[in-house]
C-alpha cells in the first residue's frame, strides 16, 4: 500500500517538474522550443496518471497525517500539470494560426533596425497581407489604433515610457519620424516577439499604431494581440 502512495507522489511530483522544465529549458537554450512544447504536452499525460494514482491511493490507503498531506500535495501537482497545458491547448485552439497582429492592417508599421535581430527567426518580417488581416479581424476586433488629443512628440514620450513600462528591451526609437522598435521576451519559455510602434499625426492630435510579430511560431496562441492591447492601456495612462 504504501508503494501505490509513493508512485502517485512520484508521478506528480515528475509531472510537474516536466511542467517547469519545459519552458526554463526552452528560455535558456537547453533545447529547442519544439522539444519544451513537446514537454509541455507530455506533462499533462503524466499529470493524469498522477491523479488517477492519488485517487486510487487515497481510496486503498486511506491515507492519515502526513500520508494524507503528501497525497493531497500530489493532487494538487497533477491538477497543475494538467490545468496549465490543458488552457494552453484551449487558448490555441479559440484563437488563429497567425503570428503577426497590427493595429493599421491596410498600412502596417514596418521594422527597420531589428531585422538583423530577427536574421535566424523562422517568422518573416514583412506583412503577409489580406490571409492574415481577415484571421485578425475575425479574432481580434478589439486591436486597433490608438488616437490621442496631444501632439506627435508628446505621444512618442509617453509610447517609449509606455514600452519601458512593460519590460520591453528598446531597440531604436527615433523621436522625428515617431517610431520606436522593441523586443519583448514572453515570461515562461522566453519567446522572442518584435514589436514596433508608429506614431502619426492626425486630426489635430496624434495617431499610434502597434504591431507585435512572433520570430517563431506558426501561432502565437493570442500573445501578440494581447500584448498590444495592454500596451494601448499603459500607453493611455502615461502622462
Amino acid at each position: 500500500m504504501k508503494a501505490i502512495s509513493a508512485l502517485a507522489l512520484l508521478l506528480s511530483v515528475a509531472g510537474s517538474a516536466m511542467l517547469t522544465m519545459s519552458g526554463i529549458g526552452t528560455r535558456f537554450g537547453l533545447w529547442h522550443y519544439r522539444t519544451g512544447l513537446s514537454m509541455l504536452r507530455y506533462s499533462a499525460y503524466v499529470g493524469v496518471a498522477a491523479f488517477v494514482v492519488c485517487v486510487v491511493a487515497f481510496l486503498l490507503t486511506r491515507p492519515q497525517g502526513w500520508s494524507r498531506v503528501a497525497l493531497v500535495f500530489g493532487l494538487l501537482l497533477s491538477g497543475l500539470s494538467v490545468g496549465v497545458p490543458y488552457r494552453f491547448s484551449q487558448t490555441a485552439k479559440r484563437v488563429p494560426p497567425i503570428h503577426d497582429i497590427t493595429t493599421d492592417m491596410a498600412d502596417p508599421p514596418a521594422f527597420v533596425v531589428v531585422l538583423p535581430r530577427r536574421a535566424s527567426a523562422t517568422n518573416a518580417a514583412e506583412y503577409a497581407g489580406d490571409s492574415v488581416a481577415a484571421l485578425q479581424r475575425a479574432a481580434y476586433p478589439d486591436v486597433q489604433p490608438l488616437m490621442l488629443e496631444v501632439p506627435p512628440s508628446v505621444a512618442f514620450a509617453r509610447a517609449v515610457a509606455a514600452a519601458k513600462a512593460m519590460g520591453w528591451e528598446i531597440v531604436s526609437g527615433d523621436a522625428p519620424s515617431g517610431r520606436l522598435e522593441a523586443t519583448a521576451t514572453t515570461t515562461w519559455f522566453g519567446f522572442k516577439d518584435d514589436v514596433v510602434v508608429r506614431v502619426r499625426s492626425a486630426n489635430a492630435g496624434s495617431r499610434v499604431d502597434v504591431r507585435s510579430v512572433s520570430r517563431v511560431g506558426r501561432s502565437d496562441v493570442g500573445a501578440n494581440a494581447a500584448r498590444i492591447v495592454r500596451y494601448l492601456d499603459e500607453l493611455q495612462r502615461q502622462r
